[in-house]
């Protein structure tokens, strides 16, 4: 049950950051929503810069056989790289790039993402699903909670930055006296350890950061050549429908990857393994799929409900197009580099990586130049660029033998092909296609769900 708990706290957390996301975007005004965006990525990017490393190695390595070993490496790293997060800060600060609130809140809210990301990581490869379960949904929703009081108590920036840094703080404290004390029994972090986590850890998180470039690039620039006013839409489209597939990804990455980690270190070249392998790879491509297909079936009548009348249209124009891009980088982000993570082959990690934010950047501005200034021209060139990605990463996703369920593939890819179809345009809404897709959905996620149920894979590995 601790499993399915924190695929629960996954589904939670997703959820509430959708509504988050909504509201925010009914609050505040088109032109403060467009810095809010653009504020949490990049302080997503600087956490990812400065502690994915950590995090990477820390699901790699940890607990391992020594677990006081691992976990001092881990808090001494954190610690480390939290003061030079503050000082960059501080330079920001005097450099006069950012007001002192946002400046100040952007380097605190890094800092948080990194410690309680490493935090739960490390509950959660301890397998204590049930305190990363509650924790999880607790830093969702007190984060949440406090973004919606600040942005209600003053509607800018500067108000849901300062109530999210209140609810992040309320986490803290929350999370130290039910987590209890990381730092006991901890001694002088182990050189060879430290080595081989910067070597692992520093390659996937460069990756990461590569990675997160190509959405970062791909808002400044609809922001450069649309302006804040009009690219609020379209950035509401990139935060809002990414997020579905970060849900599907995270969640079964922190059920499964664990379970794969351990048989590989076991058994890298038996029959079980494969299978395991394809299963894993199974349940993320066919939830990626179905995922997809209904998004595309549920984007016109949402958006009528839930998207503020003057981000809309562009937010219909753009989503069908960063439905399609968000689906090719989660597989080129998780599924495709898979062997490459197990093996420890460190170029191909970053190296896929930085081929999908160049060509992703690249093909955009080719669009948005070829279709003369058209946003869809823009956004459908990004996603031909990660289909490319994705294309040349086919090799290394092959290089590892697995055995998958064909079938239900088959059918996941049927159900995006005719949602794809029926709103490639202008979403629309249609009953006979929503009721196809929905039933060609049915397989794939009843038998990702029946897999997920099924124990005696944890068993195994547990014992």
């Amino acid at each position: 049950m601790g499993q399915i708990a924190a695929l629960g706290a996954y589904v939670y957390q997703a959820v509430l950051a959708l509504g988050l996301l909504l509201l925010v975007s009914r609050i505040l005004a088109p032109q403060q929503f467009t810095h809010y965006s653009l504020f949490i990525t990049i302080s997503q990017f600087a956490s990812i810069t400065v502690f994915e490393w950590i995090r990477f190695s820390c699901s790699r390595f940890y607990p391992g056989a020594d677990e006081t070993a691992q976990r001092s490496v881990i808090l001494y790293a954190f610690a480390v790289c939290a003061a030079l997060c503050l000082l960059v800060g501080g330079g920001v600060l005097a450099s006069g790039a950012a007001s002192t609130g946002i400046a100040i809140g952007g380097v605190f809210f890094a800092v948080f993402q990194g410690g309680t990301e490493l935090h739960l990581t490390m509950l959660r490869f301890r397998q204590n699903f049930r305190l990363f379960s509650i924790l999880q949904a607790a830093r969702a929703s007190l984060v949440a909670i406090g973004t919606l009081g600040g942005a209600m108590l003053a509607p800018t920036l500067s108000g849901a930055v300062a109530g999210m840094l209140a609810g992040s703080l309320v986490y803290i404290v929350l999370a130290r006296l039910a987590g209890g004390p990381l730092a006991h029994g901890l001694h002088r972090p182990q050189r060879h350890l430290l080595k081989k986590y910067l070597a692992y850890g520093g390659v996937s998180a460069g990756a990461s950061v590569a990675s997160l470039l190509a959405p970062l690039g791909l808002k400044a620039l609809l922001t450069a050549v649309i302006g804040s006013q009009g690219a609020a839409g379209a950035l509401l489209a990139l935060d809002l429908l990414q997020r579905p597939f970060i849900l599907v990804v995270s969640a079964l990455h922190a059920i499964r990857y664990p379970e794969l980690v351990a048989s590989y270190d076991r058994e890298p070249d038996s029959p079980a393994f494969r299978e395991r392998l394809g299963r894993y790879y199974g349940q993320l491509a066919n939830s990626s799929l179905v995922t997809a297909a209904l998004i595309l079936c549920l984007l016109a009548p949402a958006a009528a409900w839930l998207v503020k009348a003057e981000l809309r249209e562009s937010f219909l124009l753009a989503a069908p197009a960063v439905t399609i891009l968000a689906l090719l980088r989660a597989w080129v982000q998780n599924l495709l580099p898979t062997p490459a993570h197990l093996t420890q082959r460190l170029k191909p990690i970053i190296g896929l990586a930085v081929i999908d934010a160049i060509l992703l950047n690249l093909s955009s501005l080719a669009g948005w130049s070829l279709s003369g200034g058209s946003l869809s021209g823009l956004l459908y060139s990004g996603a031909a660029g990660a289909a490319v990605a994705v294309i040349l990463g086919t090799p290394l996703f092959l290089s590892m033998p697995f055995r998958w369920p064909r079938l239900t593939l088959a059918s996941a890819l049927a159900a995006l092909a005719i949602a794809g179809l029926a709103n490639a345009g202008t979403p629309q809404t249609s009953l006979p296609v929503s009721l196809a897709v929905f039933l060609l959905c049915i397989p794939p996620a009843t038998a990702t769900v029946a897999s997920l149920l099924r124990r005696q894979d944890a068993s195994s590995e547990i014992s």
